[in-house]
């Protein structure tokens, strides 16, 4: 951990540690799914990190069900807010964190126990990086709607996944976090980020567990959509 600064509280004296990781967890209504997130992230090998969590104004018992967790992880926070989506979320947490590298943990995905000391190690060596990406592990449907033609399916492995980010607190800031568009946030961010000239590295290291067997994400919802839309096209053509 790295010293930013001291706090005087009377005679005591108190360093201000700045961790070496920030993660980012939004949720909204996934009570049933976070427990098994905050599990994998409390069972990393690296311990120089701090959690936040933004609840998206959750109406189940997702504050009970991670109750305990904050009751014994001093690194985790919790914040509520008024609902306004995934993208707000994540710039709220940005806002939040102190961290040298901001990364995200998706409600209701998980990390393998090495995937946060495989990325630290990499980032020391390579102290030129600034935006780390990649190495997923795919669970569940590999398809997603295409950002720009919602009809059209692409493979995830074309796309950007945003929970397998590792990106410098201050780029964030200055790529002015996410932008609220219904699809396609990381890879917008992605995009911005090669825009602007950030030095970037992929890594095939697969620790990031994406999860998209869960039929409420947002794309599998779209996908749904879109099904039962051409559904009712194809019934009326028929008639």
């Amino acid at each position: 951990m790295k010293v930013l600064s001291f706090e005087d509280s009377g005679k005591n004296v108190k360093p201000v540690v700045q961790p070496f990781f920030s993660i980012i967890i939004t949720t909204y209504n996934r009570a049933n799914l976070l427990k098994k997130a905050l599990d994998s992230l409390i069972s990393q090998t690296e311990h120089d990190w701090e959690a936040i969590i933004v609840d998206d104004e959750s109406t189940d018992e997702t504050y009970l069900q991670i109750l305990p967790y904050l009751r014994l992880n001093n690194t985790i926070k919790y914040f509520r807010k008024a609902h306004s989506g995934e993208a707000m979320s994540k710039n709220t947490g940005i806002n939040l964190s102190a961290g040298k590298f901001i990364s995200f943990l998706d409600s209701d995905d998980e990390y393998n126990p090495l995937h946060l000391q495989s990325r630290k190690d990499i980032l020391i060596q390579n102290p030129y990086v600034r935006f780390l990406y990649g190495g997923t592990k795919i669970i569940g449907n590999q398809y997603v709607p295409d950002r720009f033609n919602y009809n059209k399916r692409i493979n995830l492995s074309e796309c950007a996944i945003g929970g397998t980010f590792f990106i410098e607190r201050s780029v964030l800031l200055q790529l002015n976090g996410f932008r609220n568009i219904i699809l396609g946030t990381d890879s917008d961010l992605f995009d911005r980020a090669i825009e602007a000239g950030v030095f970037m590295k992929e890594t095939k290291i697969p620790s990031y567990i994406y999860h998209h067997e869960n039929e409420d994400s947002i794309t599998n919802m779209m996908i749904k959509s879109n099904s039962e839309l051409e559904e009712i096209y194809t019934d009326i053509n028929l008639k």
